[in-house]
């Protein structure tokens, strides 16, 4: 059963309780939502992991519609519905649908002049048999993302238990090395974004399995996601805020820029 976000949600559902679920965040322009068939695919595989009924297309398609015109998030929550204590699940599921619609205005400035961010302390556990999905478990985001406060940090980059770069706290990661772009394999952990996987169907782009010294041979870094597109990384500190790795803007590093935002229906940066 759908309904608003706002809806009042009972203590016991397991989505609440447990994090027993999945989430979406969708950018809808105009009351169409970008990039739309890859979110409804990536839940629907959450789904068949964690063994949830999948809302049916009908379900799911008519709320991009009710965002009328201009630039809005639409956020789904899918969760297990209500069960009773313990982590037993209940048989047969009775899943619950919320979801929100919210106004958005992109960050230009980001895309234009790029960004600082920041190596974070906390360590992703691995698990592969979450690997990839955008489950409701995200305490340690919440961890991560609570390691600075200050506003010229626009992200932190995350590691794995056994010091492999993962993503961002909420985006994620690329770089140019070589002449060709590379970006973490997600197999242990990690959420595969939708313009990540968009990316990857229209680039060849090679998952690796490496440290942050990989940054160092790095020409260009980029962090993004479906929602606010790529933003260049200008700068790296560690996590006591220390220089580790500037980068120089170069239009010509912009091509996987170009393409994210052709698929997001962002301007393309003029050259500077």
């Amino acid at each position: 059963m759908s309904r608003p976000v706002e809806a009042w949600v009972p203590i016991d559902d397991r989505g609440l309780a447990y994090g027993d679920g999945l989430f979406e965040t969708v950018l809808v322009r105009d009351g169409t939502p970008l990039l739309w068939s890859r979110h409804k695919a990536r839940m629907s595989r959450g789904a068949e992991i964690l063994g949830l009924p999948v809302p049916s297309d009908a379900e799911l398609d008519r709320l991009p519609g009710m965002a009328g015109a201009g630039l809005k998030v639409l956020k789904l929550i899918l969760t297990r519905g209500s069960g009773g204590p313990g982590y037993a699940a209940p048989y047969p599921a009775k899943p619950r649908l919320l979801w929100q619609l919210s106004h958005f205005a992109p960050q230009p400035v980001r895309w234009e002049r790029g960004i600082k961010v920041r190596l974070c302390r906390l360590r992703l556990g691995i698990q592969p048999a979450l690997a990839g999905l955008k489950h409701l478990n995200r305490l340690e985001n919440v961890l991560a993302r609570s390691e600075w406060n200050d506003p010229d940090v626009a992200e932190g980059l995350l590691c794995d238990s056994q010091g492999d770069l993962v993503e961002a706290t909420s985006m994620n990661l690329f770089w140019w090395r070589q002449e060709r772009w590379e970006t973490p394999r997600l197999d242990r952990c990690g959420v595969a974004g939708t313009l990540r996987d968009a990316l990857m169907e229209r680039l060849r782009i090679e998952e690796v399995s490496m440290g942050t010294e990989v940054l160092a041979e790095a020409e260009c870094v980029w962090l993004g996601n479906s929602v606010q597109g790529l933003w260049p990384v200008v700068r790296l500190d560690d996590a006591e805020g220390n220089l580790q790795y500037r980068w120089q803007l170069k239009r010509e590093h912009r091509a996987l820029q170009d393409i994210a935002h052709e698929l997001l229906g962002y301007p393309v940066v003029p050259k500077s």
